[in-house]
């Protein structure tokens, strides 16, 4: 895992995108008059939290949005200031928070992606120009057909991605939304205009209509396309994508490609036939099609 892919679903970053939609409803209800506003600035200036308390505290309870909320609040009167704290969560749900700050995380994950494509993007296109004239044996079904170049297969590759880069923005776009709407989604204790102002705050938009939580679709759509861009190393006819296609192409019968140009010297295929491509190659294709049988 990337680091800062990891940093963003961390257990840390995961409360301080739940502190951080506490801290905006407390502003945005104060801006509507239904939290004082001295309230919510104190809690803005002063609200903390320690994870190991936290999770004390849900060893005890057994509910992880009262433990994060009591761990704030203790921090609240530690710092003197408790008197603020009875507005954190005012009107709210716990999967206003969950869901809403769950929105944050995939947000941030969604620009690390996008970033990573966008490289994977700019490198297939230079490998296809690259080996514009690299010519090598066509195969059907497995059989030597016309001959082709490896640049053809690269900007086969570039133009899938094209389009995998476009469901994705759709995708990220679709999941960039919040709610706050309460226990049923019936706006019981705050009101529609409560939530879009939260959600603005956020950089979130409200989502139109939810029962408790966020509809589920929209977290499988977002999936399905993970599944989709790691399916991608898998398609084509005859499979004809990076793992299977690297590996199929560098049997000794059937070498068209030189070796990775990355490639390290210390690199090891092999306790045996040392002639054997990386390790890293076939766990690439394994961990491709994990996401597919989510």
């Amino acid at each position: 895992m990337r680091p800062e892919m990891g940093a963003v679903w961390s257990e840390q970053h995961k409360y301080e995108c739940w502190l951080e939609v506490e801290l905006a409803a407390a502003e945005a209800l104060a801006e509507l008059g239904e939290v004082p506003r001295e309230a919510a600035e104190s809690l803005r200036a002063h609200a903390a939290f320690d994870l190991s308390r936290i999770q004390e505290i849900e060893s005890e309870v057994r509910h992880d949005v009262i433990a994060f909320t009591t761990a704030v609040a203790e921090t609240m009167r530690a710092k003197g200031v408790s008197d603020a704290s009875r507005w954190l969560h005012y009107g709210l749900t716990s999967n206003d928070v969950v869901d809403t700050a769950q929105a944050l995380q995939i947000k941030s994950a969604s620009g690390l992606i996008a970033r990573g494509l966008e490289g994977l993007s700019s490198a297939l296109r230079k490998l296809a120009f690259e080996h514009r004239d690299t010519v090598e044996i066509g195969r059907t079904h497995g059989m030597h057909a016309e001959p082709i170049t490896f640049g053809l297969k690269a900007a086969l590759w570039w133009d899938e991605f094209a389009r995998h880069r476009a469901r994705f923005a759709a995708a990220a776009e679709e999941m960039r939304a919040g709610k706050i709407s309460g226990a049923v989604g019936t706006f019981a204790h705050i009101g529609p205009e409560a939530e879009e102002k939260i959600c603005a705050r956020l950089g979130l938009k409200a989502a139109p209509i939810t029962s408790q939580v966020l509809s589920r679709d929209l977290h499988a759509h977002y999936l399905a396309w993970k599944s989709g861009i790691c399916s991608a190393p898998k398609s084509g006819k005859p499979k004809n994508r990076f793992p299977p296609d690297r590996k199929a192409r560098r049997r000794c019968r059937t070498s068209a490609i030189p070796s990775l140009p990355n490639r390290s010297a210390a690199w090891r295929g092999s306790s045996a036939p040392m002639h054997k491509p990386p390790l890293r190659m076939s766990r690439y294709g394994t961990n491709a099609i994990f996401p597919i049988h989510l």
